[in-house]
């Protein structure tokens, strides 16, 4: 709200200056009278109901009396800077004090305020102004968290047809997620002078390190196979045609195997863990074929550590990644898109459940979906480059079988 600058002179310089268009004029939708500088006038005041000390427009009980804000400041004033011993009368203590005359005899203005009843001891020193700040801005921030907790409390937690759903997902992803908790325990690192010297030059640029690639190649069949396993644990997804549940694992392949990474970044080694047992680096992965879409995985990595994901949360994002409706040549896409809100509810209501203590987790999490689904896009990509520049024997069957044919 805007106030005019013989307010802020008014507030700033003391009972000396003389405070204009204090009127009171603007009406609120409640019923609530408003002054034109902004003052809120409390329901409990009659319409313009005087000062007790001056006569001006009072503007609510400020130290047992109903008074102006003029008065109210003056008053505190007085009684913060102990100015009252100081104040003298030129007319022996007899003035009138009115709005016009106030300002023109503080003794006598102090005088009144005593005799209307205004409280000196309701004046708060400094330290107990700071004390009372605090004391509301704790208040204040007890209400946002007593609030949060509230709605915490008012969201819809998964129902028991909703627990089993999760149940399902959650053992499909454990038994088919390798090494599951022990994979630090079971990592092997890859040797560093492995991926650190690129030798064959791609199209755009970018170096393939053929040794590298030879070795992600070893493991990439039995990740594939693993993302296959999952899928047909899924409650309704094999109830789809086969051409159906093809196109979704093709289109999601890529997308579950770097979540799969991702969530086993390990901020200590630098590294990401691929299949549950061999840990690469940055460098490593990006020469051994996945150019810029190791920098994605990678900092997916970093960016997911922060939600310390169950292994529930991690199922039910390769769901949801599965049964994505808009893969190209589908059929049944009504129905591929009806089982996906179904996951994503049980999803949303399984993060009510968890009670994270991320802000608007749910919202930041299913951003993840999009940045995987980017770098599933991004490695379609990557796949032509890695044809053209790599030997066609270092390609296992299944490894073309699942991305040659992506759309790019």
């Amino acid at each position: 709200v805007a106030l005019d600058q013989a307010v802020w002179i008014s507030w700033l310089d003391g009972p000396k200056r003389k405070r204009k268009n204090s009127q009171c004029s603007v009406k609120s939708m409640s019923g609530k009278c408003v002054c034109s500088v902004g003052w809120y006038i409390p329901s409990y005041l009659e319409k313009d109901e005087p000062c007790v000390v001056c006569g001006d427009k009072a503007t609510g009980y400020h130290y047992r009396c109903i008074t102006c804000e003029g008065c109210k400041g003056f008053f505190r004033r007085t009684i913060q800077k102990n100015l009252h011993p100081s104040y003298s009368c030129k007319y022996d203590g007899c003035c009138i004090i009115d709005k016009i005359t106030r300002n023109q005899c503080q003794l006598c203005r102090f005088k009144k305020c005593i005799e209307v009843g205004m409280a000196m001891d309701l004046v708060l020193d400094e330290s107990k102004r700071v004390a009372k700040r605090r004391l509301i801005e704790e208040n204040r921030e007890r209400r946002k968290k007593e609030e949060i907790v509230k709605t915490m409390q008012n969201r819809q937690e998964p129902t028991s047809a909703e627990w089993e759903l999760i149940r399902m997902v959650t053992e499909a992803h454990r038994h088919t997620n390798a090494q599951g908790s022990h994979w630090k325990q079971k990592r092997k690192f890859l040797p560093e002078d492995i991926g650190q010297s690129p030798v064959a030059p791609t199209s755009d640029g970018d170096k393939v390190d053929l040794e590298a690639f030879s070795e992600f190649t070893k493991i990439i069949t039995p990740a594939i196979t693993r993302v296959v396993d999952f899928a047909k644990k899924l409650p309704m997804f094999s109830e789809l045609p086969c051409e159906d549940q093809i196109i979704l694992l093709k289109g999601c392949c890529m997308e579950i195997m770097s979540l799969r990474a991702a969530v086993r970044y390990d901020p200590e080694s630098e590294t990401l863990t691929l299949s549950g047992e061999m840990a690469v680096k940055r460098e490593q992965l990006k020469n051994g074929g996945l150019g810029v879409v190791s920098d994605a995985i990678f900092d997916l990595g970093k960016s997911l550590a922060q939600f310390n994901l169950d292994d529930t949360e991690v199922a039910l994002l390769q769901a949801v990644l599965l049964m994505s409706s808009d893969r190209t040549g589908l059929t049944c896409v009504e129905k591929i898109e009806t089982c996906q809100e179904t996951y994503l509810l049980a999803f949303e209501h399984y993060i009510n459940y968890r009670k994270h203590n991320i802000p608007h987790f749910w919202p930041k999490l299913l951003m993840k979906v999009t940045d995987l689904r980017m770098i599933g896009a991004c490695h379609a990509s990557r796949f032509l480059h890695m044809k053209v520049e790599c030997p066609t024997e270092l390609f296992p069957p299944l490894f073309l079988e699942v991305f040659e044919d992506q759309e790019v």
